[in-house]
């Protein structure tokens, strides 16, 4: 039974990259699901780049989801599969939540990190009918929307502090080989 719950809260882990891609790309970019509470909070983080829904905001909406996803989890699965499978689905959404105002407030962390930033960047600056998974770009190769990310033209408006030098407001030059600002350089 011990390898069944951890295999129901990888599932869960799992389930949540899946609960990304399609909140993200259906209410928070589809025209048909537009408006809704996604969709907000959505926008003005597009057009403003460092906002994000508040703390608040976000405990609210979990725990409205937990309490729908565990009942009729223990329904399908019993308490403890059940229960294993949200716990993972719960973590997975605190470390997409950490993962993306990560990608936004600091410089990547290995590889994996960089690649994401560049992945989300993409998103946020080229395309955003594209690449809308943020902890993985899994599903994006799934559903089609993937595009590899070259060089990324950053507004220069909403550069993340990270990129430029915030005394002169020029791009840093060790991200100039993935990162281009684009528009007035502030000062």
């Amino acid at each position: 039974m011990m390898l069944t719950t951890m295999f129901a809260f990888i599932l869960g882990l799992f389930t949540w990259t899946f609960m990304e891609y399609v909140i993200h790309r259906w209410l928070g970019h589809h025209p048909r699901f537009r408006p809704n509470f996604f969709s907000k909070e959505h926008i003005q983080h597009h057009s403003k780049g460092h906002y994000f829904a508040t703390a608040k905001k976000k405990i609210v909406i979990a725990g409205i989801a937990v309490k729908v996803m565990m009942p009729i989890s223990w329904l399908v699965v019993g308490f403890q599969l059940g229960t294993a499978w949200v716990l993972g689905v719960g973590l997975m959404y605190l470390g997409y939540e950490w993962l993306h105002w990560r990608l936004h407030a600091h410089q990547g962390i290995g590889a994996y990190g960089r690649y994401l930033r560049k992945h989300h960047f993409y998103h946020h600056f080229v395309e955003p009918r594209m690449n809308h998974g943020v902890t993985s770009p899994i599903w994006d190769m799934f559903f089609g929307t993937y595009r590899k990310p070259e060089v990324i033209p950053v507004p220069a408006k909403l550069a993340m502090p990270w990129l430029v030098d915030q005394t002169e407001g020029w791009l840093l030059p060790r991200f100039s080989h993935h990162y281009q600002l684009i528009g007035q350089v502030r000062t």
